[in-house]
């Protein structure tokens, strides 16, 4: 199961080294409530590796807007605690699972 990210704690998380991949998404959004389970199987397949989240941008905004996201879905990945790729709109789980693969290799 995903992470629940917020305003308190992605920060710090992010600041942690690990590699991290926030899903950006709202509830009205029905792109972003399809992939849900996919984010949901890949947390749980990299568990241990990376950090996978979901950002509601509902119940948050701090973030969003410190990472210009502009619309949603939307995929930040992080390595170092630094923003190192971006994925905007509906993905395919293969997508997303090469980016993730990309934040692991050294």
């Amino acid at each position: 199961m995903a992470l629940t990210f917020t305003d308190e704690n992605v920060e710090q998380i992010i600041e942690s080294g690990k590699p991290v991949m926030v899903d950006f998404w709202a509830t009205w959004c029905g792109p972003c409530v399809a992939m849900g389970p996919m984010v949901d199987k890949l947390a749980e397949e990299y568990e241990g590796r990376v950090e996978i989240g979901k950002y509601n941008t509902d119940d948050g905004n701090d973030f969003c807007m410190a990472n210009r996201v502009m619309s949603v879905p939307t995929f930040i990945f992080f390595k170092d605690g630094k923003a190192v790729a971006r994925l905007a709109g509906a993905q395919k789980e293969e997508t997303v699972r090469a980016k993730l693969d990309e934040l692991l290799k050294a």
